[in-house]
């Protein structure tokens, strides 16, 4: 099990009430937010320092990332689906 911490946090009470009809882990929900967060962001620091390095992304690359992740975007769309 990982080492924890106890924090205090203040969230909007309308959140609180979404949350718990989520989760009975708020603790867990939380963390999990927080890591997705930190994910994301280092991500993006990530893809910043390449396109410093390599220059900007081709509209190629970007539609490639984009259907690694997705899965393509061709069905049913564009002038072959009409």
């Amino acid at each position: 099990m990982a080492a924890t911490t106890r924090i205090t946090v203040t969230l909007p009470t309308e959140q609180v009430t979404e949350l718990r009809k989520l989760t009975d882990n708020t603790s867990g929900y939380v963390a999990e937010a927080v890591a997705r967060q930190i994910r994301h962001q280092l991500l993006g620091e990530e893809l910043r320092r390449y396109e410093e390095e390599q220059g900007a992304f081709t509209e190629e690359e970007l539609a490639a990332a984009h259907t690694r992740i997705f899965g393509s975007s061709e069905s049913g769309s564009g002038a072959a689906g009409a």
